[in-house]
């Protein structure tokens, strides 16, 4: 495992930034378990196929994960379908657009994690390239060696080549070098991508450097808050509906907020630079105006938000 200690590193060097540590920890172990215990190379024709989609297919499942898992994702969707929104459907469709961004940025770590860990590993590239069929590359890999090595490139994974042992390892130590290349440029892509991302978010921030910070800290406490307080809410209200039916006796009144108010504060926040709100909720409490608190006007613009301000729908996912 020492080899994957600098990538698992500068994922978790970004925790502070994307909260994304322990999703590239996770993935790494992941990877480390499916190459060592599931992970069989066939030594057959079907050593490219099978390679990719060991490299692949787990990483587009970690990606679709990453949308299933993002409270934003049904922040968007729920309800989409009804929506009377008056709003213009070009600029609806750049909010909805922006706001996939955001979330795919979010979910892309995992399966770019699990590619790069599975390159440096260099199984699933070795197994993969052993059963490329092309001329050129074989001849590439297979230069000052046999003709054997060109027809029994596919058996290399499972040593069962009729090469010599020596001329085997120098074939398969040229196939997991260009692996492990491969996977550092990942790495480094990443890591230029995340620094760029993160300077252009930061330079664009709309909001200082220590208000960026309380609004994290109000969200995460707010988040919390509203979970905490919906569960007992619900319990009280379960509670006496379940009193008053095995009891036989009138329900004791129990205050809940109606369908309008639900659907005003389960939206996404809109930044304006005109109002001082941390949250859909904030923004609600803070102008609705009759006893009912279902007066507050519907916001009439896109529902995107500066990048660095992200955060602020992401909450916990319920389904």
């Amino acid at each position: 495992m020492d080899k994957f200690k600098t990538v698992l590193n500068i994922f978790q060097k970004q925790q502070a930034t994307f909260s994304f540590g322990a999703v590239a920890l996770l993935t790494a172990g992941g990877e480390q378990i499916f190459s060592t215990v599931v992970f069989r190379c066939p030594c057959s024709s079907m050593n490219f196929t099978y390679g990719n989609v060991f490299l692949t297919v787990p990483a587009l499942v970690l990606l679709l994960l990453g949308y299933i898992l993002s409270n934003k994702t049904w922040k968007l969707f729920t309800g989409a379908c009804t929506n009377n929104s008056k709003v213009c459907r070009k600029e609806k469709l750049c909010s909805f657009i922006k706001v996939i961004t955001q979330i795919t940025l979010n979910a892309v770590v995992a399966p770019a994690s699990w590619i790069a860990v599975a390159l440096l590993n260099g199984s699933y590239y070795e197994c993969a390239m052993t059963g490329f069929n092309s001329t050129s590359y074989k001849k590439q890999v297979c230069v000052g060696k046999s003709e054997v090595c060109l027809k029994d490139l596919h058996k290399l994974p499972c040593g069962k080549s009729s090469m010599s042992p020596s001329d085997s390892e120098d074939v398969l130590l040229i196939i997991r070098a260009q692996s492990q290349m491969l996977g550092w440029l990942v790495i480094t892509s990443i890591a230029a991508l995340a620094l760029l991302l993160s300077c252009v978010a930061r330079c664009r921030s709309p909001v200082s450097y220590l208000q960026l910070m309380f609004w994290r800290a109000y969200t995460k406490s707010e988040n919390d808050l509203f979970e905490s307080a919906t569960n007992e809410h619900a319990k009280k209200l379960a509670e006496r509906n379940l009193s008053s039916f095995f009891e036989l006796k009138q329900p004791t009144p129990i205050v809940t907020p109606d369908k309008k108010a639900w659907e005003k504060v389960s939206g996404l926040y809109k930044f304006s630079n005109t109002d001082h709100y941390y949250s859909i909720l904030h923004k609600y409490v803070e102008t609705c105006k009759d006893v009912n608190r279902v007066s507050v006007k519907s916001e009439s613009g896109g529902f995107g938000n500066p990048s660095v301000l992200s955060f602020v729908d992401d909450g916990k996912a319920m389904f």
